[in-house]
C-alpha cells in the first residue's frame, strides 16, 4: 500500500486524548504501581444473576445460534415497551416504533447514516459524549455546538435561568447559517457533566423541533441514573414527541450489562424504521441467547436500575465529601455516573490533558480530560464513579499527595 494512501473519514480524526492517560496508566501498572482508575467509564457492577443464568441455559440450545432478527425478537421488543409504560407512562407499537441495536452507540451512528448526509448539518451541546460529536461528522454533516456548561450546575434553583441560556443559544445555532440543522443531539443526564433537566425542558426541546421540522435524538443512557429522589424524563413523555424525537435507552448502565451491547431506540416510527431498513443490510442482530437472557432481565429483574442507582449515588458521595476535604470543591450531580470537576484553581495553568498527566504521574489516579468531550470541556476532569468507596478513599489521599497545592 503507498505510504501516501489516504483513509476516508477517519483522515482528519484529532488524536484520541483518552489514549494518552491510558497509555500512562499502563506504563504505571507495569511499574507496580496501583492506579486508581476512575477515567474509563467502565461499569463494574456484575450483571443481574438472572441475566447470566438465562444466557447460559439459552446458550446450549442449537436453534439460538443461528442468525437472528436485526430489529429484535418480538419478545424482546414487549420488554422494553413493558418498561417504558411502567416506568414513564409511554405506550410504545413494538412493530413500527420499537429496534434492537447492538449497543446505543452503534445504533446512534447508524441513525446518524439515515438522518444525515454531506451538505446536511447537526446540532449538538458542547461538551457531549465524543459519539455524539463524531457520529454526525461520520455521516457527512456540519456541526454546531451549543455550549450546555452552565447547565451542570445541580441546584434546582438556578436551572431554570441556565435553560433560558441554553434555549436562547440553541435558537441561535439554529438562525445563524445555512444550512439549517436537520437533527438535535441530546443527552440528559448528560455525559460528561451531570447535568440534568425536567420534563418542562423536555416539551420546550419538542416543541423548538417540531416548529422546525428537526428531528431530535435523545441519548438516555442514564435513564434511571438520577440522585437524590429525581426521575429523569423520557422525552417520549412530552406532548407530540413522537411527531419529531427519537430515544435510545441502553441496558449497559441501567442493568450494568456493558458487554452485552442491548440497546434500543424507540419514538417516531419512521425514523425507527429507517434505521431499520438500514441494519437489515449490514448486520442480523445480537446472538439470540443475548436478546432472550436481556428480555428475562427488564421483565424480571425491573428492581435492579435501583439498586444500581444507589451504588452510583453512594460513590459519588464519598468522592465529592472526599475532594471537598482535601480543598477541591465540586456540585453533587444530579444524575449519571460521573463526577465533572473544573480544574483547580491552583493548577489552573494547565490544560485538560496536562492536568489529567500530572494527575496519573504525581497521584495514581486517571481521570478523563475534558477536551476528550470537545471544545466546551477544556478546564475540566471527569471522574467516572467506576471503584468502590474503599477505593475512592485511597484515590482521595493519593489526589491529596499528588496535589499539594490544594486547600
Amino acid at each position: 500500500m503507498p505510504s501516501s494512501f489516504e483513509f476516508r473519514r477517519i483522515g482528519n480524526l484529532p488524536p484520541y486524548v483518552f489514549a494518552i492517560i491510558n497509555g500512562l496508566k499502563i506504563e504505571a501498572r507495569r511499574a507496580g504501581r496501583d492506579v486508581i482508575d476512575l477515567g474509563f467509564g467502565n461499569p463494574d457492577i456484575p450483571s443481574p444473576d438472572i441475566a447470566v443464568q438465562k444466557l447460559a441455559e439459552a446458550a446450549t440450545k442449537p436453534a439460538n445460534h443461528r442468525y437472528s432478527l436485526s430489529r429484535g425478537l418480538p419478545k424482546l421488543r414487549e420488554a422494553i415497551a413493558g418498561y417504558y409504560e411502567r416506568t414513564w407512562g409511554v405506550q410504545l407499537d413494538t412493530e413500527l416504533e420499537i429496534t434492537n441495536t447492538i449497543g446505543s452507540k452503534e445504533g446512534f451512528s447508524h441513525l446518524m447514516w439515515v438522518l444525515l448526509d454531506r451538505g446536511d448539518a447537526a446540532i449538538v451541546p458542547s461538551p457531549s459524549y465524543p459519539i455524539h460529536i463524531y457520529g454526525p461528522l461520520f455521516a457527512g454533516a456540519d456541526l454546531r455546538q451549543v455550549p450546555m456548561r452552565s447547565l451542570a450546575n445541580p441546584a434546582p434553583e438556578e436551572r431554570t435561568g441556565f435553560a433560558e441560556e441554553f434555549f436562547d443559544r440553541l435558537t441561535t445555532a439554529y438562525d445563524i447559517g445555512w444550512p439549517k440543522p436537520r437533527v438535535l443531539v441530546i443527552s440528559f443526564p448528560h455525559n460528561p457533566t451531570g447535568a440534568i433537566v425536567d420534563l418542562d425542558f423536555m416539551q420546550r426541546v419538542v416543541d423548538f423541533c417540531r416548529e422546525r421540522g428537526m428531528i431530535v435524538v435523545h441519548d438516555f443512557a442514564y435513564a434511571d441514573m438520577g440522585f437524590d429522589g429525581y426521575q429523569p424524563p423520557s422525552i417520549l413523555q412530552a406532548e407530540g414527541a413522537k411527531e419529531c424525537a427519537v430515544e435510545l435507552y441502553s441496558m449497559t448502565k441501567s442493568f450494568s450489562m456493558a458487554g452485552w451491547r442491548s440497546a434500543f431506540l424507540l419514538g417516531n416510527a419512521e425514523v425507527v424504521q429507517a434505521l431499520v431498513k438500514l441494519k437489515s443490510y449490514l448486520d442480523y442482530g445480537m446472538f439470540q441467547p443475548v436478546q432472550i437472557a436481556a428480555t428475562v432481565t427488564i421483565n424480571e429483574a425491573s428492581d435492579f436500575p435501583a439498586e444500581v442507582r444507589e451504588i452510583y449515588q453512594s460513590r459519588r458521595d464519598a468522592l465529592i465529601d472526599g475532594l471537598d476535604r482535601i480543598g477541591w470543591h465540586i456540585p453533587k450531580p444530579g444524575g449519571s455516573m460521573f463526577v465533572w470537576a473544573p480544574i483547580p484553581e491552583a493548577y489552573a495553568e494547565m490544560d485538560s490533558v496536562e492536568f489529567c498527566s500530572h494527575v496519573v504521574r504525581e497521584a495514581d489516579v486517571a481521570l478523563s480530560p475534558g477536551s476528550g468531550f470537545g471544545p466546551g470541556g477544556e478546564g475540566f476532569a471527569r471522574f467516572a464513579l467506576i471503584e468502590n468507596e474503599k477505593r475512592i478513599a485511597q484515590g482521595i489521599r493519593n489526589l491529596k499527595r499528588g496535589l499539594p497545592k490544594l486547600g
